[in-house]
C-alpha cells in the first residue's frame, strides 16, 4: 500500500543542500533554525521522518512578509506568525488559478517519494502519451470543429476545415475528443455515424499517396489500373450520385505541412474532393504552420474551396497550470511546491508555450528530487544511524524530510531543457563572480543602462552582509569584474580610476536570473 507522509508545512521541511551558505547567530553560537540537521530535531515514526519542535534555546526568528515568504523553498525556516505556508500565500493570491492551485496544495497529503507505486503513479499522469479525462483551455475550439462536423454529418454535406497552431497546442489532443464525441452524439441521436479515416502525413511514402489511402476506404476491394489515378478515380466517384445510405466520411490529415509540394498541386487537390456535387468528404486538416493558411488559402479562394480556419495558440502560463492541476488532481496527494509549477508554466508560456515541453520538465523535475533522495539515502547508509531505534536499522529506507518538487529541482530542469552558451557559462562561474552578476541585475532594475565600478561594489557588499558572505577587496572586485568582461557578460569603460570606470551588462538579465535561480542562495539575493 502506498505510504502517505504527514501534512506538514513547508517552511519546517528542514533540508539544506550542502552548497547554500548557512547563516550562524553570532551571540552565544547558538544556530538559527535553518541550521538544525536531521539528528538533533527529528525522529522515525512509522518509518517516515518527521520533523520534532523546535528547541527551545533556538535563535528567535525573525518575521518575514508574506511577498518572502512565496518566493520561498520548503527547506527555508517558518518565520513570523503561525500561520502556515499555505494560508499565507491564499491571502495573497488574487488570480483564481492561482487560488486553486494552493488550494489543491493544502487539501491532500504530500507524497512519498521513496514510496515505487506513486512515484510510478505520477510519472505517467504527466506523461504525454496519457489523454485528460476532458480537455480543459481549449472547450471553445474543440466545441467549434464538434459543431462544424455534427453540421455536415447531419445535412449530409461536405465541407472542409483547416486547424492550425504550434506544436503542443492541443490541437491533435482535442481532434481526438471530437472523434470520439462525434460518434458518442451520432450514436445517442439516431444519426448515422460517419466512417472516420485518420492520416498522419509523415507516414505516406510519397504525398499523392493520401489518395490512395482515401479511396481504398471507400472501395476496399477497388483494383487500380495503370491509367487511372487514386486522385481520378476519386474525382470521378464525387461526380456522380452516391448509393442511398452510404455515410459521410471524415477525414482527418495531421501533419498537413507535410503535403507542401513546389506547386502545392497535391494540398489543393487534397481539399477540391470536397467541392464535387456528390461529394461526402468531410475533410479537417491539421498543421502546426500558422501561415500555412496565408500561403495556400488564397488559391483555393479562388477555387472556391476556401475551408474554415480555426487556430489553435499557444497555451498561456495560467492555461499550463490549470492543465498541470488537472493531471495532477487524479492523484491523492500533493507533489509539487505552488512556486514550482508557476515557475514551469512561466518559462514554457514565455518560451514557446509548448504544454508538451512543460510535462516534460515536470517529469524531469521529479526525476532530480529522486535522484537527490537515492544520493542522500546512499550517504545516510555509509553512516551510523543516529535517530530512532529500530532492530534493523538497514532495512528502514528513510523518506526526505524535502520531498516536494521545489522551485530548484524545475529551475535546473528548465536549465537542461533550454541550454544556451551563456546561461552555461553564468552557471559555472565561481560564486564570488555569481554575487556580482546578481548584484549587477539589481543595480540595473530600475531602468539604469550603466552605473560606476563604486555602485557595482557597494551593491556587491550589500549582497555580501545580507548573507553574511565575506566579501573581496577592491582589486580582487575589479580584476573578477574584468574576467567578466573578457567572458562577454560585462562592459567595463576606461577612466584613470577604476571606481569611476562604467560598467555595464553584457547579456540579459532574465539569462542571469535564469542560471541562478535554481540555487536556493541566489533566488533570495534576485529577489
Amino acid at each position: 500500500m502506498p505510504v502517505l507522509a504527514p501534512r506538514r508545512s513547508p517552511g519546517l521541511a528542514g533540508g539544506i543542500k550542502a552548497s547554500d551558505p548557512v547563516p550562524v547567530s553570532a551571540e552565544n553560537g547558538v544556530s538559527t533554525p535553518r541550521k538544525h540537521k536531521l539528528g538533533s530535531e527529528s525522529y522515525l515514526s512509522n518509518g517516515a521522518v518527521s520533523s520534532a519542535p523546535p528547541s527551545a534555546d533556538a535563535s528567535p526568528a525573525k518575521w518575514k512578509s508574506p511577498r518572502r515568504c512565496l518566493l520561498d523553498s520548503p527547506s527555508s525556516p517558518v518565520k513570523g506568525s503561525g500561520e502556515n505556508f499555505g494560508d499565507k500565500m491564499m491571502k495573497l493570491s488574487k488570480s483564481p488559478v492561482k487560488k486553486r492551485l494552493l488550494e489543491s496544495f493544502n487539501e491532500k497529503p504530500i507524497w512519498n517519494p521513496i514510496d515505487t507505486e506513486q512515484l510510478n503513479a505520477v510519472k505517467e499522469v504527466l506523461h504525454v502519451s496519457t489523454a485528460p479525462s476532458a480537455i480543459v483551455c481549449r472547450e471553445l475550439e474543440k466545441n467549434r470543429i464538434l459543431q462544424f462536423c455534427k453540421q455536415c454529418v447531419e445535412q449530409k454535406r461536405a465541407g472542409s476545415l483547416y486547424v492550425c497552431g504550434c506544436p503542443g497546442t492541443g490541437k491533435s489532443l482535442s481532434m481526438e475528443k471530437v472523434k470520439e464525441e462525434l460518434i458518442d452524439w451520432a450514436t445517442k441521436g439516431g444519426v448515422q455515424q460517419p466512417d472516420i479515416l485518420s492520416i498522419n502525413c509523415t507516414s505516406l511514402t510519397k504525398t499523392s499517396e493520401i489518395f490512395y489511402k482515401i479511396l481504398e476506404r471507400i472501395q476496399p476491394k477497388k483494383k487500380l489500373s495503370g491509367l487511372t489515378s487514386p486522385l481520378q478515380l476519386l474525382q470521378n466517384m464525387f461526380s456522380v450520385k452516391q448509393q442511398a445510405g452510404t455515410p459521410m466520411m471524415l477525414i482527418v490529415a495531421d501533419e498537413l505541412d507535410y503535403l507542401i509540394t513546389k506547386d502545392r498541386a497535391v494540398l489543393h487537390d487534397l481539399f477540391m474532393l470536397t467541392t464535387f456535387p456528390f461529394s461526402q468528404c468531410i475533410l479537417l486538416g491539421i498543421a502546426n504552420a500558422i501561415d500555412l493558411a496565408d500561403r495556400f488559402l488564397p488559391k483555393l479562394q479562388s477555387l472556391n474551396c476556401k475551408p474554415m480556419v480555426i487556430t489553435f495558440r499557444a497555451y498561456s502560463k495560467n492555461q499550463i497550470i490549470m492543465i498541470l492541476q488537472q493531471r495532477l488532481a487524479a492523484l491523492p496527494y500533493t507533489i509539487f511546491q505552488p512556486k514550482a509549477l508557476e515557475l514551469c508554466a512561466q518559462k514554457i508560456a514565455s518560451a514557446s508555450g509548448d504544454m508538451r515541453k512543460a510535462l516534460s520538465i515536470c517529469r524531469n523535475a521529479i526525476e532530480l528530487l529522486e535522484s537527490e533522495i537515492r544520493e542522500s539515502n546512499n550517504n545516510l547508509s555509509l553512516s551510523p544511524l543516529k535517530v530512532g531505534v529500530c532492530d534493523s536499522p538497514c532495512s528502514i529506507l528513510r523518506m526526505p524530510e524535502n520531498n516536494f518538487v521545489r522551485v530548484d529541482h524545475v529551475a535546473r530542469a528548465l536549465l537542461k531543457a533550454h541550454k544556451s552558451p551563456t546561461v552555461d557559462t553564468i552557471h559555472s562561474l565561481p560564486q564570488h563572480q555569481q554575487i556580482i552578476l546578481c548584484s549587477a541585475v539589481k543595480l540595473f532594475r530600475g531602468g539604469k543602462k550603466d552605473a560606476t565600478m563604486e555602485e557595482l561594489s557597494k551593491y556587491y557588499m550589500d549582497v555580501c552582509r545580507s548573507t553574511k558572505i565575506p566579501g573581496v577587496g577592491v582589486m580582487e572586485l575589479s580584476n573578477m569584474c574584468r574576467v567578466l568582461a573578457d567572458q562577454g557578460l560585462l562592459k567595463i569603460g576606461q577612466s584613470r580610476e577604476a571606481k569611476l570606470r562604467r560598467v555595464t551588462l553584457k547579456v540579459d538579465e532574465r539569462d542571469i536570473t535564469f542560471a541562478l535561480q535554481g540555487i536556493h542562495f541566489f533566488r533570495n539575493c534576485l529577489q
